[in-house]
């Protein structure tokens, strides 16, 4: 248990500036907390944040970037920014501007209470369970969790980092209206949302130390793609919120953003910690047409939006698929920005700022070498039940140089999006391959695809995550990617050779089915030599290609398919 900072006699405080409560993985993979102050003092010691969840890592990566955004007042361009890139002691006025509003970071403050307002109430004074803000107790699973049935108490550490994630990824649902809450109808507050970051397709860039990766994503005041008001600052430079919303307000920049008061709570408390919580809706905000202020994730256009506002150009947070590992999606993530003669306006998809932005320091300005490696990370909350539970948190990370992001030469970003499209099609044959083969022993299809593809998806998910963080050190791409599709042939081929063998003699034997050309015999044999021929035509194998082409036709009960390599599954979707 965290103790309770000495003051004295007067009021209990704990204060985030100078009390640890930041959980860290240090570089030679000690963990520990460190407060503040600590953290940035010792930022380049440090390999990363590590949360109680992935989520909390993104809310408080955010905090950080707002104290140090507000702190250097910056950066200003990339000249600033690359002076700081250089300095190693780039956040030595961090600890002073901590001095001057630590109060506003105290988690226990009488007055303004860190991140809550302080004599929030329900009409009847109640209490509620921590369950409201820890997001790894879903409420009403408690079989799924830990913490059965509940969470009775938190020290102040672990309290502070749930009051940050509330704020970023707080559920939507009915919510107990508070006192001065204008929104509240009979002690209920409708449904409003989830918290601003629960919106988003979370995505940050990740360097080898914290000072990297805080530098990596502060992203200047003005870009090709973001910006920022003169009179942007956090929540700690403005007045403490009441209970009620400031309807209309609209975000003034990352540091605005990223401290942004979505919610109203107010913890409760003893000597030896948090026992209890009133959780209420904040600030509302619109989810559209704010790529121009928030950079960290990918935006799409929607016209239904469009539709429903009455608007031009509507564009929505892209989020994540949690069933979509991240290269998978590395199209959205390299997607090139839009020409003069094409305004942002039409794009169907608008990149990540924070990577258009590294993209600038590498491209226009060179301080970022082409070698340079960082890791492209995404976190993203799943919610379910009309918003009220978190299903599901996705967490991945992909390493890359960024020589991927440069704009004056693409050949690196083509190949990279090349070779997953390569996947994508070799793993639709073998996703074939397993409904040939289910037919021809008269089995349902069905689960036989989504089981190939998934098992394709899984054998060539750490092969292209090791090409593609190598792939920058290739002086020629093209014939780099050929590398890659010689080895996504041997995986995906051998995957099939086994699929062939576990189908088994039902299968040898094959059957006399109905297609949309005619009767045809399928069995093994056909199944086969159908994919070796197509996976030969998509990735490349002349002597596979030509013995295949070579085989003799398969046997048949009927007329026989015109085109003997083209596998049935194939044909019926094509022809459905």
């Amino acid at each position: 248990m965290t103790d309770l900072a000495s003051t004295g006699g007067g009021p209990p405080s704990f204060n985030l500036t100078s009390q640890p409560w930041i959980p860290v993985l240090r570089r030679d993979g000690r963990q520990g907390e460190l407060s503040l102050r600590e953290v940035f003092a010792q930022a380049s010691d440090v390999a990363r944040i590590v949360g109680d969840v992935p989520t909390q890592e993104f809310a408080l990566l955010r905090l950080l970037l707002a104290v140090a955004h507000d702190a250097l007042d910056g950066p200003q361009d990339a000249d600033q920014w690359a002076e700081w890139w250089e300095e190693e002691d780039c956040f030595a006025s961090v600890p002073p501007y901590l001095d001057v509003h630590r109060e506003r970071f105290d988690l226990l403050h009488p007055v303004a209470p860190f991140f809550q307002v302080a004599g929030l109430r329900t009409s009847r004074d109640e209490v509620f369970s921590l369950n409201r803000i820890v997001a790894d107790v879903p409420n009403g699973e408690p079989f799924f969790t830990a913490r059965m049935p509940s969470v009775e108490r938190l020290d102040f550490a672990e309290a502070a980092r749930w009051v940050v994630h509330a704020h970023a990824y707080d559920t939507s649902g009915i919510k107990t209206g508070v006192v001065g809450d204008s929104r509240a109808k009979n002690g209920k507050v409708y449904p409003l949302g989830v918290g601003w970051a629960g919106n988003l397709g979370g995505l940050f860039a990740e360097g080898d130390t914290l000072r990297e990766t805080l530098l990596l994503n502060m992203v200047a005041r003005h870009t090709s793609r973001h910006r920022s008001d003169l009179d942007d600052r956090p929540a700690w430079r403005r007045e403490p919120c009441g209970p009620d919303a400031a309807p209309g307000r609209r975000p003034t920049g990352v540091r605005d953003l990223y401290s942004w008061q979505g919610r109203r709570l107010r913890l409760h408390f003893d000597s030896d910690g948090v026992y209890g919580v009133v959780l209420s809706y904040g600030d509302p905000l619109p989810l559209h047409n704010l790529h121009e202020r928030e950079p960290m994730t990918v935006w799409r256009r929607s016209q239904a939006q469009e539709k429903k506002l009455g608007e031009p150009q509507v564009y929505m947070p892209k989020g994540h698929n949690p069933q979509r590992v991240v290269w998978r999606g590395l199209s959205s993530l390299l997607a090139e920005r839009p020409t003069r003669s094409q305004t942002a306006e039409a794009a169907p998809e608008l990149g990540a700022g924070v990577l258009e932005w590294i993209a600038q320091l590498a491209t226009a300005e060179g301080y970022l070498p082409r070698g340079t490696r960082f890791r492209a990370r995404i976190v993203g909350a799943v919610y379910g039940t009309q918003q009220s539970v978190i299903d599901e948190i996705v967490d991945d990370r992909l390493s890359m140089a960024v020589i991927l992001l440069n704009r004056q030469d693409r050949r690196y970003a083509q190949q990279a999006v090349s070779a997953v499209a390569d996947a994508d099609e070799a793993v639709a044959v073998l996703g074939d391959l397993a409904v040939d083969l289910a037919r021809a022993m008269g089995a349902a299809t069905e689960g036989p695809r989504s089981r190939a593809r998934e098992q394709g998806y899984d054998a060539l998910d750490a092969p292209y995550r090791s090409w593609l963080q190598n792939l920058g050190g290739a002086a020629a791409p093209e014939e780099y990617r050929t590398r890659w599709r010689g080895e996504a042939h041997w995986i995906i081929r051998r995957i099939g050779e086994q699929l062939i063998a576990g189908a088994g003699d039902a299968a040898w034997q094959g059957r006399v089915i109905t297609t949309a050309k005619g009767d045809l015999w399928l069995n093994s044999a056909y199944a086969e030599r159908s994919f070796r021929y197509r996976l030969a035509r998509i990735l490349g194998d002349p002597e596979s290609l030509k013995a295949d082409t070579t085989a003799s036709d398969p046997p048949s009960g009927g007329s026989t398919d015109p085109d003997p390599e083209t596998p049935v599954a194939e044909v019926e979707r094509v022809t459905a």
